[in-house]
């Protein structure tokens, strides 16, 4: 007669499974901490060249134009929003 593994094997099938999914939990965890360090890494990047300068003066953040040098078409009369007034 045939019921299905013994407890013993369910116990040591489950004791597996908790070891597999730390092992996983693990690498995932080696993983986000290489990609926070990489995004740390290109952000610290980003901000130390944009620190150089530009050399066209003044912030795009604070400029009403954008880095293209236009102005926005939201912010200008005469743009999008001024030709339904």
């Amino acid at each position: 007669m045939c019921f299905g593994p013994s407890r013993a094997e369910k116990q040591a099938a489950a004791d597996q499974r908790i070891a597999a999914d730390s092992k996983k939990q693990e690498e995932i965890d080696k993983k986000a901490n290489k990609k926070k360090e990489d995004i740390a890494d290109a952000i610290t990047a980003s901000q130390a060249s944009s620190k150089k300068g530009s050399g066209r003066g003044g912030s795009s953040s604070t400029s009403t134009k954008s880095k293209y040098g236009r102005e926005s078409l939201f912010k200008s009369a005469q743009g999008f929003l001024g030709r339904y007034e």
